[in-house]
């Protein structure tokens, strides 16, 4: 089976603050169903307020991070599914749930993961 990255910016997902809580009981009954099909693998939101960090081989911290990711937030979910077919239809489900169009990247296999 493959593993599959589904993910949306924050920017994204433009609901009220009225709307939220139940975007938020949709979104987490999206996710038990994943996890009660034996498919979910993990998930969640980046926390925009820990700014990103860079670590070098040798331990050496510094502000920031690759120009090609510095606006890399929102919310993303890995699922363990065996068809591309099988994570478009959870990425529908994700993005009824979350009101927002939702991006489906497939992992590389790796037989040691």
């Amino acid at each position: 089976m493959t593993k599959y990255l589904i993910s949306f910016p924050s920017a994204a997902m433009a609901v009220t603050s009225e709307e939220l809580p139940a975007v938020s009981d949709a979104a987490h009954a999206v996710v038990q169903e994943a996890k009660d099909a034996g498919v979910w693998v993990f998930g969640g939101g980046i926390d925009e307020s820990i700014p990103p960090v860079m670590v070098e081989g040798d331990g050496t911290v510094s502000e920031g991070t690759y120009p090609q990711t510095a606006q890399l937030e929102g919310g993303y979910s890995v699922l363990e599914l065996p068809s591309y077919d099988a994570a478009l239809e959870w990425a529908a489900k994700i993005a009824t749930a979350c009101r927002c169009a939702q991006e489906v990247r497939a992992f590389q296999f790796d037989p040691a993961s």
